[in-house]
């Protein structure tokens, strides 16, 4: 993948995963989502070429999978084909090319959509396949309690947020917390009894909640809730090693639904943490 390749792959994979929503999951992005989603992308170009790969024909984008190594974990950021050539093949060729880039990595992680052939590659490449649950509807703000310990979060915190990262999920964020910050409210909670932050789109859903414990971690996803500027909100990304996320929801007045999977290798998946889409 080239820098010149980035705003034809957020077309084909806004075009690839649209079919693939659930409810209240995922839409055709706003103009601004495709900014951020082009950022990202940008990013990982610049930090982990060599994970980044395109398929193409006639000079036509047909599909592409961005990919990058964090310590000694690799993840899978996205990964789509154009829908009208997907079963030709170019499915397997790109994700084989991506996990070239997890060579030497003892872990693996991804987020993937419901798409059964996708499932398949991931399964026959050593994934353990773990349903996602999201939580979505209006918010019962007579049931939001009081949040304490929670603070505005900055670049001064990025050591606290790397080292709880290693210890939920392996490995931390490291370079991908300036993006995350840029594109989100960044909470912290760091006090004696437990620590844990939190990053918050603008609409209030969690982009990624990682704390030392479930008690923090449900403070955190309280001041989500709280924050939510409209009566909606979405809580995405949600697997069954974090029911505490499951009962804030339902205690919010949300409703349950399943999108999806975590797939992991060599791991189990991270707890008490929910994860970014493509940053994981």
């Amino acid at each position: 993948m080239s820098p010149d390749d980035v705003e034809d792959a957020e077309r084909l994979s806004d075009e690839a995963f649209t079919p693939m929503a659930e409810p209240g999951m995922f839409t055709s992005r706003s103009s601004l989502q495709q900014a951020q989603w082009r950022v990202r992308a940008g990013h990982l170009l610049g930090t982990d070429p060599a994970g980044c790969w395109v398929a193409e024909q006639d000079g036509a984008m047909l599909g592409f999978a961005t990919s990058y190594r964090r310590d000694v974990t690799w993840f899978l950021a996205t990964y789509a084909v154009r829908p009208d050539r997907q079963g030709a093949g170019i499915g397997k060729a790109l994700l084989d090319a991506a996990l070239t880039h997890s060579r030497g990595c003892l872990r693996g992680m991804l987020s993937a959509s419901r798409d059964p052939k996708a499932f398949r590659r991931y399964r026959q490449a050593g994934f353990t396949m773990h349903p996602q649950m999201f939580l979505t509807g209006r918010v019962d703000r007579a049931a939001i309690p009081d949040v304490p310990h929670v603070r505005e979060g900055s670049e001064g915190d990025f050591d606290l947020l790397d080292s709880l990262d290693r210890q939920r999920r392996g490995a931390a964020h490291g370079p991908d917390h300036a993006v995350l910050l840029a594109q989100n409210r960044l909470v912290v909670v760091d006090r004696p009894g437990g620590s844990g932050y939190a990053y918050l789109g603008a609409d209030g859903r969690p982009a990624v909640v990682c704390a030392a414990s479930r008690a923090v971690a449900t403070t955190l996803l309280w001041e989500a809730v709280a924050s939510a500027p409209g009566d909606e909100l979405t809580i995405p990304h949600v697997t069954a090693a974090n029911e505490w996320a499951v009962d804030v929801g339902l205690a919010a007045g949300l409703s349950v639904g399943t999108a999806g999977y975590l797939a992991v290798r060599a791991m189990n998946p991270p707890a008490p943490y929910l994860h970014h889409g493509a940053l994981l």
